[in-house]
């Protein structure tokens, strides 16, 4: 399970539907235009957690790393980490065993969205022109380098304020977004800094605070401890 939402009885009743386990859940990074449901899907499941190991946050969960590969049976995932939305953004490069060694689709999470990018301005104005230097390396040098006939599933589309300009199209596939793109037209750092940080909408203000409940900051009274993370 990736990037799960406050509503966890859809992903039980979908894995009860089809006879699964959840036996992963991993988060593509600290959300902050929802409430995550990664911790009571893990209480109810058992799974474990998985984020980078950037990731701040105050409960328990499985450090990931640049190319770590989880092997899920049929299904190998390898972690790309992509920041500039978030110091520990990934995108997950997956590969479905039974049709072949190649991976068949990549799960984006807010670094490339259809139509977009995840904007780098979300965790102050100081640290906006850094984040979006380090979202020009995640998409030019780690992401255009892969197959375009890779399947895209962004975290979100249209309607969300982590982008600009998404496409109401959940999905695309990496060739088609190196062509239509404008994130992803070749431009030098300078410019793709000054292009991903003009006529950025306002952040909305609850953003600060949802993004300190899915840390599991010691105020939410949700199975939090002590340190920033623990290995399980």
């Amino acid at each position: 399970m990736v990037d799960p939402q406050q509503d966890i009885d859809q992903y039980l009743q979908a894995s009860e539907q089809a006879r699964i386990r959840i036996t992963h859940i991993i988060e593509t990074h600290i959300q902050a235009d929802h409430l995550s449901g990664c911790r009571e899907l893990s209480a109810k499941t058992g799974a474990p957690i998985y984020l980078h190991k950037a990731a701040q946050a105050h409960f328990d969960f499985h450090p990931l790393r640049d190319g770590d590969e989880l092997d899920l049976g049929n299904v190998r995932v390898r972690v790309l980490h992509t920041p500039g939305h978030s110091p520990d953004s990934i995108c997950l490069l997956v590969t479905d065993k039974t049709r072949g060694a190649e991976p068949w689709l990549l799960l984006t999470g807010d670094t490339l969205f259809v139509g977009d990018a995840g904007r780098p301005d979300l965790h102050g104005v100081e640290e906006s022109h850094r984040l979006a230097e380090e979202l020009y390396d995640s998409l030019f040098a780690r992401l255009r380098a892969l197959d375009d006939t890779l399947a895209v599933y962004p975290g979100h589309f249209a309607g969300s304020a982590c982008g600009r300009g998404m496409s109401g199209n959940p999905s695309s596939t990496l060739g088609f977004e190196r062509r239509f793109n404008p994130a992803l037209q070749p431009r030098s750092r300078a410019d793709f800094v000054r292009f991903m940080l003009e006529d950025l909408p306002p952040q909305p203000p609850e953003f600060d605070t949802i993004r300190r409940k899915n840390q599991g900051t010691p105020d939410d009274g949700v199975g939090t401890s002590g340190s920033t993370h623990r290995t399980r």
